[in-house]
This record gives structure tokens, C-alpha cells and sequence, in this order.
């Protein structure tokens, strides 16, 4: 294989029951120099995951032996590996459902192989990939580490999805502003045609992570704005 991009570090699992499609997904990325692994059904995409350690899966939501939804909430309950749903399906529920399970982006079939390229860099890129080291942003509990991609809580760990990290960071970079949706839209999934709403499911899931943590009440929402991250002076 022929290193064309500087990719090759990167593992991609495409988890795909259609081998044209699959085979298609595989070519491009290999073009771009991803190194790849390709699951046919839920199944063997679990195997894959747990043995190859993949820097990003790229998962199908209908699949044999278990469907997309319950490879992603078992991805989620192991570690936050990057995510994006494929489907076939249109309505918005689906792919909300996909999101609160930790699902980092998605696309929606027919596409055109280079806009899921395109989707595998940016997230890829949110990762932190390749980024100049920036400073430790600390408001109140939390220490959001932009270097490491990685948030504390008082000292502890908090387990967040890329997009989610990246929301969080944008908050504690100007504590108490609020944001709109929009605003916090294209700082998480900039390359995305996402709705706002997608936003609200992030957020649910960001304020119920903090709460657990024993950070309650950072999180709130500004009726008729969006949100902000309230640290008292």
C-alpha cells in the first residue's frame, strides 16, 4: 500500500454489509492513506474493533447479526473511539438516536465517497490530530486539556465523544457567554449538514456526564439563545 496523504497511522473499520459499497469506502480511503479493515456484520465489527483499535469506525446502521445502533452502544460502553453513522434512513429520529448513543457524525445514503472522506478527516482532525499545543483551559471543576482532548472533573477523568469535548471547549474557552446553536453547530461538526437539534442531544448528554461527575448546574440553557457554561466569578 502507498502512503499518498500521510495517513497511514490511521486505522479506519468500515462496518458495511453492501461489499460493493464496502470495497468503494475502502478504495477512497486507501487513496487518502488510511489503513483500513472492513466487518460485513455486527458481529465480526466488534471483533474487529476490540482486536484492531481502529482511530475511527465508519458504521452502517442496518446490519446482519446486530444492527448498527447496538455495535455503537457497545463501542460507547468500551471506550470513546470516533463514529460515523452511515444509513439509509432519512428520518431525523433515527439519526438523534445514533447521536445520544455517542455517534460523533453521520451520513446519509446515496453519498458521494469523498464527502465521507471528507467527514473521516474532520473528525479525525477534531481528534486533535496534528494540532499545536494549546493551553489548559480551567473553569471552576473542570480542566479541559485541548493538548490530550481530554476534560477533568476535580481531578477526574470525564469520558466525552470527540463532539462533545469539543463543545465543552468552546464553552470554558469564554465562561458565562452564550452560545447559539448554530454557534456551537459548526464548532463540534463544522463539516456537517447536522441540524440544530443535534446540538440539544450533544448537550443532554454533556450536562447528564457532568452531573454524574458531581458537576451539577454548569450547564445551562439559555431560553431563545442556545447555551453557556456558568462558572461563578
Amino acid at each position: 500500500m502507498t502512503q499518498l496523504r500521510g495517513n497511514l497511522q490511521k486505522a479506519v473499520l468500515v462496518v458495511e454489509d453492501e461489499p460493493k459499497l464496502a470495497e468503494t469506502l475502502e478504495l477512497y480511503l486507501r487513496h487518502e492513506g488510511y489503513r483500513t479493515e472492513r466487518a460485513g456484520d455486527g458481529r465480526r465489527a466488534l471483533e474487529l474493533y476490540r482486536a484492531l483499535k481502529p482511530d475511527l469506525v465508519l458504521l452502517d446502521l442496518m446490519l446482519p447479526e446486530l444492527d448498527g445502533l447496538e455495535v455503537l452502544r457497545r463501542i460507547r460502553s468500551e471506550g470513546n473511539t470516533p463514529v460515523i453513522l452511515v444509513t439509509a434512513r432519512a428520518e431525523d429520529l433515527d439519526k438523534l438516536l445514533g447521536l445520544e448513543l455517542g455517534a460523533d457524525d453521520y451520513v446519509t445514503k446515496p453519498f458521494s465517497p469523498r464527502e465521507v472522506v471528507a467527514r473521516v478527516k474532520a473528525v479525525l482532525r477534531r481528534s486533535g490530530g496534528g494540532e499545536s499545543a494549546r493551553a489548559i483551559l480551567r473553569c471552576g471543576p473542570l480542566e479541559v486539556d485541548p493538548e490530550e482532548v481530554m476534560v477533568r472533573v476535580q481531578g477526574a477523568r470525564l469520558d466525552l465523544t470527540l463532539a462533545e469535548f469539543r463543545l465543552l471547549e468552546a464553552m470554558a474557552s469564554a465562561p458565562r457567554r452564550a452560545f447559539t446553536r448554530e454557534e456551537l453547530l459548526a464548532v463540534a461538526l463544522p463539516e456537517s449538514d447536522a441540524l440544530g437539534r443535534t446540538i440539544d442531544v450533544h448537550m443532554k448528554n454533556l450536562r447528564r456526564k457532568l452531573e454524574e461527575a458531581g458537576a451539577p448546574g454548569l450547564l445551562e440553557t439559555v431560553r431563545g439563545v442556545g447555551y453557556r457554561l456558568w462558572i461563578e466569578p
